[in-house]
């Protein structure tokens, strides 16, 4: 059994596979990220967490936007890899009992996700571009970038703070 279904045939077929990947893993994310609200200790996590959900909502609507603007009605693809970071922080996070360190694991398990994203925005991007639709890589290019901001942010509180607290 291949990693693609046989109807994948041509890098748009690709495409939007990858958008309906992309489209679940947001999904999931807005699931997730209140229990991480509801765990994390340091108020400036909690507050980055919360404007991080406000952020992933307004990104499924431009995901919705892409699949329009390509001719396809929005559907999500179940994505192993979103559901594997998203068990792998409950289980962690249900195993701490130091505060601290619980906040610094969030950040990580934070982290991987903002990872995951970048990697596909940037290959949806790409790949948009390739296809000759700047229309979609531009919407796309937008929650790249806002996902490499909350990257970055996410680092210089666990550098600056969390991490120190934790050790």
């Amino acid at each position: 059994m291949g990693i693609f279904t046989k109807d994948i045939q041509t890098l748009d077929d690709l495409f939007v596979h990858t958008l309906q990947d992309i489209y679940y893993a947001e999904n999931q994310i807005t699931k997730a990220l209140p229990k991480m609200i509801a765990k994390a200790t340091a108020p400036e996590l909690k507050s980055g967490f919360e404007m991080h959900l406000s952020e992933t909502e307004g990104q499924i609507k431009r995901l919705e936007q892409v699949f329009q603007m390509h001719g396809h009605t929005p559907k999500a693809v179940t994505c192993p890899a979103i559901d594997g970071i998203i068990k792998e922080t409950n289980e962690v996070s249900g195993e701490i009992g130091d505060k601290q360190v619980l906040d610094a694991a969030l950040i990580a398990s934070a982290q991987a996700v903002e990872h995951y994203e970048i990697t596909r925005y940037g290959t949806l991007v790409a790949w948009a571009k390739q296809l000759g639709r700047d229309d979609c890589a531009s919407v796309l290019q937008q929650t790249l970038d806002e996902e490499r901001a909350t990257d970055e942010r996410l680092t210089r509180l666990a550098e600056s703070q969390v991490n120190r607290r934790a050790a």
